[in-house]
């Protein structure tokens, strides 16, 4: 007969095996019910809430079973029943699994639902104000912060600027001291916030206010932010200073923006390079962008090729040249909206150059002459002409009545042309005026 001692032994292994049967059997019924996904949606969803039932208490198996309950319920289109089960989903993070694997799930939910719901803006509002309180009650600052920043990007992508605002005094608060100052122990999260508000500002042309978040962004220095963040703020900074025709500042923050972006292994790279051209072209530098260590690798790339060529045409003054990279290269180059808002400063800047070198040998020459040579209308060249007087860069005076500009002397034009120049400076001042008050 055996002992007392040996009957508690043996049902202290009974008793710890039961529960490991029972796991087993569950974990089985996930595996199986995740097996009829594809071919037997109805039966799979009978099985993971089976999984459910099966625990006696709230765990692992159950919230897996839920959140693939979620992601079907809402591929079969029936949102109710996807909130509902995500609505139980989340009272599993309190105690049931752990923080961090919590975590990694509703981020993968959420980039799943994101994703594909983006038009459906009552379904995302309802889902992420479940997803914040759910967070809010677990008190999971973190993810709270990183799931408002999502909706952020959510509501900029599809120009929900009003809905945007909203958060992003929430984020603020979020980063503030009592006193409402910003609190520079979370200087991470503050450029994450500003990051995102800067390209809203950036959209909506609100140069005023980009300008302060710019500064304060660069004013940071309790921060390691990822080189995302950064390349986010400094090309927000590019486009600001291209805006207010700051070529070499501009410039400065193209290549900032370039080299943070590709730390970083994000596309935007590519595109920060070619505006760091276009500015280098602006400017009127004779520094080429690709001799530098950081830029020479991308020299080639198809992307690059035409910004590539261009400089090279504009750097050898090839107006022809240059005309013909720009015809024949719409997709990498003109398509894009910022580059396409300068090219008329480039083409300038060419034939200024062409202009300058052309008129060298003379003291009278013809201004269809010109215009032949810069491929250009009669009218064009007599307002470059113009503004080249005016600049100081040529010394004399257009013939209107014989089509001829004479150099050496300037004061018999200069009248009107400063009379010209003065309409010109008010017509951009009542347009800047009247551009602040629409933005």
């Amino acid at each position: 007969m055996a002992s007392d001692a040996d009957m508690e032994d043996y049902g202290f292994e009974y008793s710890d095996e039961e529960p490991e049967e029972q796991d087993v059997d569950i974990e089985n019924q996930y595996y199986n019910s995740k097996g009829l996904v594809e071919t037997d949606p109805e039966g799979a969803l009978a099985g993971f809430a089976e999984v459910v039932s099966m625990e006696p208490e709230k765990a692992e198996w159950g919230f897996k079973a839920l959140k693939q309950t979620v992601k079907l319920y809402y591929r079969l289109g029936r949102y109710k029943e996807m909130m509902d089960a995500y609505r139980e989903m989340l009272t599993y993070i309190k105690s049931a699994v752990t923080r961090n694997y919590s975590e990694k799930c509703i981020n993968n939910i959420m980039d799943f639902v994101s994703g594909s719901a983006s038009q459906n803006f009552g379904l995302l509002q309802e889902f992420y104000q479940t997803t914040l309180k759910a967070l809010e009650e677990a008190k999971n600052e973190r993810l709270w912060f990183k799931t408002n920043l999502k909706l952020c990007k959510i509501w900029f992508d599809m120009g929900e600027y009003g809905r945007m605002s909203k958060i992003l005094k929430e984020l603020h608060k979020s980063c503030q001291r009592e006193d409402g100052t910003d609190d520079q122990k979370k200087g991470s999260q503050l450029l994450e916030v500003y990051a995102i508000e800067i390209q809203m500002y950036t959209e909506t042309k609100n140069n005023k206010k980009l300008k302060q978040l710019y500064q304060k962004a660069l004013a940071i220095k309790s921060a390691i932010p990822h080189p995302r963040i950064m390349g986010i703020i400094r090309e927000c900074g590019g486009k600001m200073h291209m805006a207010e025709r700051q070529w070499a500042e501009a410039a400065t923050d193209f290549f900032e923006a370039f080299k943070n972006y590709d730390e970083a292994g994000n596309q935007r790279r590519i595109q920060c390079l070619k505006y760091l051209v276009l500015a280098n072209m602006l400017m009127e530098s004779e520094v080429n962008p690709f001799d530098g260590q950081e830029a020479k690798p991308y020299k080639n790339d198809p992307e690059i090729l035409a910004m590539t060529n261009l400089i090279a045409a504009y750097q050898r003054n090839e107006i022809i040249e240059f005309e013909k990279i720009l015809k024949s290269n719409r997709r990498t180059i003109m398509d894009d909206p910022f580059i396409r808002n300068y090219i008329e400063d480039l083409l300038k800047n060419v034939r200024t150059q062409v202009l300058l070198k052309l008129i060298k040998p003379y003291t009278r020459i013809r201004i269809p002459f010109i215009s032949k040579e810069l491929n250009v209308p009669e009218k064009d060249v007599e307002q470059l002409l113009v503004s080249l007087i005016l600049d100081n860069r040529i010394d004399g005076h257009i013939d209107q009545v014989n089509r001829l500009l004479e150099r050496g002397d300037r004061s018999k034009g200069m009248k009107k042309y400063t009379a010209i120049d003065k309409w010109n400076t008010q017509l951009r001042s009542l347009y800047q005026t009247v551009s602040n008050r629409v933005y």
